[in-house]
């Protein structure tokens, strides 16, 4: 049997940790995993108050004793950002240890005040080992998410019924992270062999998640006011955002059909190109339908909403600051109608 070569990255704590965790059993499987598995963090890395990937290696080039393999996992590997910090791990993946199951986890150590994206040259030499580079991550847009959430229940052996479905995906918002103990719990309660409907799910899921920007923006633009609220405070609360982050938001979007208004962009790439936006036309294409549905008395009037809102968060009024985007979300929704 070939040595196993993993790198996990993503940018979820929680699920990341869960992806570490579950390749380690697979890779235990019916072992002892007291004699199998040797876990490194930054602490172990550590020698004469700097960082050295050695430690690592060593223990990569381990053999086993008394099992027949090993499992190594070097956590908090975004310590090693520079070739020149890799080096060692390079050399060996050029010829790894075939007793040797090796686990790289990319995440920020308590030492660490920033992390980088993973280095290419270290994906580059886990694919030429015949390792494989995962995301542990939730995928962005709608679609990769709704896909995630597909394999996460397959995964865990239940049958989710439309309705329940969507019941999850609305109430997790961004906090997909909930979705896999959420599972678990179903699969606790019910089993594989009863497809499950929302009224099912219901009970076992708790406080909203939070939602993205864009999901309060659209609110706002369908005119539905009571829908438009249920976002703004799962942004606030389940999502930690201050009020001034949300006001950045919506005045974002807003200054966008400003922009647009009477601007006399032909299509969506001229709009993407006033705005400029690069990559994908589509939020361009949202933002000019938008303006030429609102037109230019509402478009300047939600602008002024805005600027009123920004001088009362910033005590122009006696208002609570949740209460004054309350208004000002209530007002420019309004305005979509």
């Amino acid at each position: 049997m070939s040595a196993t070569v993993v790198l996990l990255h993503g940018d979820d704590e929680v699920l990341l940790s869960n992806a570490v965790r579950d390749r380690v059993v697979q890779l235990v499987g019916d072992g002892d995993r007291s004699l199998m598995v040797a876990e490194l963090t930054e602490a172990a890395y550590l020698e004469d108050e700097d960082y050295h990937i050695a430690p690592l290696v060593d223990a990569a080039q381990t053999p086993p004793f008394l099992t027949e393999r090993r499992v190594v996992v070097g956590r908090e590997m975004g310590r090693f950002s520079t070739v020149d910090s890799l080096g060692p791990l390079l050399g060996y993946l050029e010829n790894p240890l075939e007793t040797t199951d090796l686990v790289l986890v990319w995440e920020k150590g308590p030492a660490l005040q920033r992390l980088n994206a993973v280095p290419k040259r270290l994906s580059e030499a886990v694919a030429e080992a015949g390792g494989e580079v995962v995301g542990a991550g939730v995928p962005r847009g709608r679609d990769g998410a709704a896909k995630w959430m597909d394999t996460q229940i397959a995964a865990a052996g239940l049958r989710l019924r439309p309705g329940a479905k969507r019941l999850l995906a609305d109430h997790l918002g961004e906090d997909m992270s909930r979705l896999p103990a959420v599972l678990t719990t179903l699969a606790s309660a019910y089993g594989p062999d009863r497809a499950l409907e929302a009224d099912d799910v219901a009970p076992f899921i708790w406080e909203a998640g939070s939602v993205p920007p864009w999901e309060l923006t659209d609110a706002v633009e369908s005119g539905n006011i009571a829908e438009a609220l249920d976002k703004l405070r799962r942004m606030l609360h389940a999502g930690g955002r201050n009020e001034m982050q949300v006001l950045s938001t919506l005045y974002n979007h807003h200054n966008r059909l400003l922009r647009l208004d009477g601007a006399d962009a032909a299509d969506e790439k001229e709009a993407a190109e006033l705005l400029g936006l690069k990559g994908s036309t589509f939020p361009a294409r949202k933002a000019l339908r938008q303006a030429r549905k609102l037109g230019p008395k509402r478009v300047a009037r939600s602008i002024e909403l805005l600027a009123q809102a920004d001088l009362d968060l910033r005590g122009a009024s006696a208002v609570p600051p949740e209460g004054v985007l309350e208004v000002l979300v209530a007002r420019l929704t309004q305005l979509n109608r």
